[in-house]
């Protein structure tokens, strides 16, 4: 009997790059496809609405919910998926080392430091969730203008780009990088679908 398969892809990245935008494209296409497929996000609005503090002013409580909250959606989401099928897609809009870039940069934007045990305890429930088949890093492009509604603090944006690729780096994590350029983001899609379509073959 050939194995059922579950294909798990996230992304990462600062706000604002396209990162729910190409997780929606991925998601179409799949469905398009009949591939069973389930997308979560919306952790920033929903930690909004605990409430908890975000984006500069991200705590270590605050990075944790959504670290949990995040693990938590993935799981959920896969067991929402028809477990005969021979793949299934979740899709994970902000993969759970996102947290750790947005809080490192917030503590940098405030100057601040945080306790080796908080730093450990995050790493270590980031590090200990399932790596992630694909994962997409998007990159910030300063020169794209931010819609008017979003009201971002441009310094911590820059930062959490850089504590975002340098997180990939640290953690030597396989990912693929996404510009901002149209080409960039079909090749992003392409892999995607390659990946989910190829294991549905075999």
């Amino acid at each position: 009997m050939t194995p059922k398969t579950l294909i798990r892809i996230g992304v990462m990245g600062t706000h604002s790059t396209g990162k729910s935008l190409l997780m929606r494209r991925i998601e179409m296409e799949l469905r398009g496809r009949d591939i069973p497929v389930a997308r979560t996000g919306g952790l920033g609005r929903r930690a909004a609405q605990v409430p908890l503090p975000k984006m500069h002013n991200h705590t270590v409580e605050s990075t944790r919910w959504v670290l949990a909250t995040g693990i938590a959606d993935e799981v959920a989401a896969a067991a929402s998926l028809d477990p005969s099928a021979p793949v299934r897609v979740v899709l994970a809009d902000r993969a759970c080392w996102d947290a750790l870039a947005y809080y490192r940069a917030a503590l940098e934007w405030r100057g601040d430091t945080a306790p080796r045990t908080d730093r450990e305890s995050l790493h270590n429930l980031a590090a200990a969730h399932t790596p992630y088949d694909l994962l997409f890093a998007t990159a910030l492009n300063t020169t794209i203008p931010v819609k008017p509604k979003h009201d971002y603090d441009d310094r911590y944006r820059r930062l959490v780009d850089q504590h975002t690729h340098a997180l990939l780096r640290e953690e030597n994590l396989p990912h693929v990088r996404v510009s901002a350029r149209e080409d960039s983001q079909e090749l992003a899609i392409a892999h995607a679908l390659h990946l989910c379509t190829t294991e549905a073959l075999v």
